[in-house]
């Protein structure tokens, strides 16, 4: 089935506090847009202004998605629909914090070589979770694992009918940049097959637009957003 483009970018450079900040996120909306569009709005604006930010990002981070999933759920019409966050801060250039809720992805590229820096929250991976929270996990012939036969992730921001059996807790990761890292890469899950084809681009906008066309040309129908951070 055909619908309208759900994927909102959010790529941005800050100063704040006295840090340069580079802050860069992809939100893959489902059943809807509305959910990635509050995303793109606010997650940063609540990550940054998070007390204790700076002392404990994890911590903060944390607090921040939790707090912007209760705006979502209370606030955003089409909360019955949802999104999930892939999002990335570069500190002075040297220190990247990583959250990821859902089945967006970010992967590093050092030496030539890729190192996924997610884990995509797939319901069969994490039945436990979801079982625990009263819900079930399905799987219907030629299709994918899906939460109480309807969402294909166990975490997620929005999707207020299925709130009580998924969580919108990112997973965390901090990583140092340093002189043998090429790039980072954050897509929806409508791409992924990256490294390779892009090692000898030459600009980071042309490597993205380079990955989606890959992705189309190998046959990938679902929305497809991609950025790419050089270094």
């Amino acid at each position: 089935m055909k619908h309208g483009m759900e994927d909102y970018i959010f790529a941005q450079h800050r100063n704040l506090d006295g840090y340069d900040l580079g802050l860069y996120a992809i939100f893959d909306g489902h059943s809807g847009h509305e959910v990635a569009k509050y995303l793109r709005s606010h997650l940063f604006e609540n990550i940054l202004s998070e007390p204790g930010f700076w002392e404990n990002p994890v911590q903060a981070i944390k607090k921040a998605c939790k707090a912007t999933d209760d705006e979502i759920l209370e606030n955003v019409a089409d909360s019955r629909g949802g999104s999930t966050a892939v999002a990335a801060i570069l500190v002075n250039g040297v220190k990247l914090l990583v959250t990821n809720v859902g089945d967006s992805r970010a992967i590093s590229c050092k030496n030539g070589r890729a190192k996924p820096l997610t884990v995509d929250h797939d319901p069969e991976k994490e039945k436990d979770l979801v079982e625990s929270r009263g819900g079930f996990v399905s799987k219907r012939p030629g299709n994918v694992p899906r939460v109480d036969g309807q969402l294909a992730m166990t975490r997620a921001f929005g999707d207020g009918k299925l709130k009580e059996h998924i969580t919108a807790e990112p997973d965390m990761s901090i990583q140092k940049i340093d002189e043998d890292t090429e790039f980072i890469i954050l897509a929806s899950d409508g791409l992924w097959k990256a490294c390779d084809c892009i090692k000898n681009v030459d600009g980071a906008q042309k490597a993205s637009k380079k990955l989606v066309k890959e992705a189309k040309s190998l046959g990938s129908y679902d929305d497809i957003s991609c950025i790419v951070i050089m270094f």
